[in-house]
């Protein structure tokens, strides 16, 4: 894996560091900006994932150093350290304003690097981890009245969203022996993210939840303008 150098840290990612720590388990954490040692981004450490979509779009990545530290002393079989760790990712998320914090997952922090600031999280007598924040651009604020009232017009207009889970492709005689019991495999796996639709275009990822026991799907993901597809 090829190491990049974290970017430089606005006060907005700063200020998310400082939340993130202070709502950790343990006390005293201090937050440094410091990029994590190579040698721990290439042997495979433990990470946790989570992405925030809002106004402004952020990824979340901690490489976690010494886990028992980190959660306090409370034993990893006890409770995941990704639900430990929840608090502090939306105390973090909450410093961007209103949006949704997606699920945490477990991946490759150091993915993060050549678009986030990193910060170490340390205390007087401990290296807890590091952690990785990389935020999109904003969208523009300076939107004429003359603009918003042309966009205004449509806002009443019905579109289609539509959630897909996967998809495969059959002949016609294996389409003709369906019948009720039958199970067709899709071309995505357990726990892969569903693509988000909009009138047949792909706009976002997400995840399937169950909300009063009906289906529903938490944006996890916007997508930039080149990775939507029809």
């Amino acid at each position: 894996m090829t190491i990049t150098a974290p970017v430089p840290s606005t006060g907005l990612e700063l200020a998310a560091a400082r939340a993130f720590a202070a709502a950790l388990p343990v006390q005293g954490v201090t937050v440094v900006e410091q990029a994590p040692p190579a040698a721990l981004l290439s042997g495979g450490a433990d990470a946790v994932l989570a992405t925030f979509v809002g106004a402004t779009t952020s990824e979340f990545g901690v490489l976690i150093a010494d886990a028992a530290a980190l959660t306090g002393g409370a034993e990893i079989g006890d409770l995941p350290v990704d639900a430990l760790l929840r608090p502090a990712l939306e105390a973090a998320a909450s410093t961007f304003g209103a949006g949704v914090l997606g699920d945490a997952r477990a991946g490759d922090a150091g993915v993060l690097l050549d678009r986030g600031a990193a910060f170490a999280l340390t205390t007087d007598t401990a290296a807890l981890g590091w952690l990785i924040i990389a935020t999109s651009a904003e969208a523009p604020a300076s939107r004429t009245a003359d603009g918003s009232a042309r966009l205004g017009r449509i806002n009443d207009v019905a579109m289609t969203l539509t959630v897909e889970i996967g998809r495969t492709t059959m002949p016609v005689r294996g389409v003709l022996a369906l019948e009720p019991g039958s199970v067709v495999e899709l071309d995505r796996s357990a726990g892969a993210p569903a693509d988000i639709l909009l009138n047949g275009r792909r706009i976002a990822l997400g995840e399937i939840v169950v909300v009063d026991q009906d289906y529903a799907v938490r944006i996890t993901r916007i997508l930039d303008t080149a990775e939507t597809t029809d």
